[in-house]
């Protein structure tokens, strides 16, 4: 048996973003910029350059940035 999914309210900001947006966040002390691949409840999952990639050390080039924790260009 499944619960149903409940709605939950979606805060003006994460409202306003859409797909191939820019934004930068900061990881491991460095500031990196990238574009919104996906929007998640909580989270976007950002494209980022390789070179970006190897700098903060994460295994490819897409990479999961809380709300909270990124800033629009």
């Amino acid at each position: 048996m499944a619960f149903p999914r409940r709605d939950k309210p979606v805060s003006d900001f994460v409202a306003a973003r859409h797909i191939d947006e820019e934004i930068s966040f900061t990881r491991n002390d460095y500031e990196v910029n990238g574009t919104i691949h996906k929007i998640l409840e909580n989270s976007v999952i950002v494209k980022i350059s390789d070179n970006d990639a190897e700098r903060i050390g994460v295994a490819s080039n897409l990479t999961v940035v809380a709300h909270k924790n990124y800033s629009v260009d």
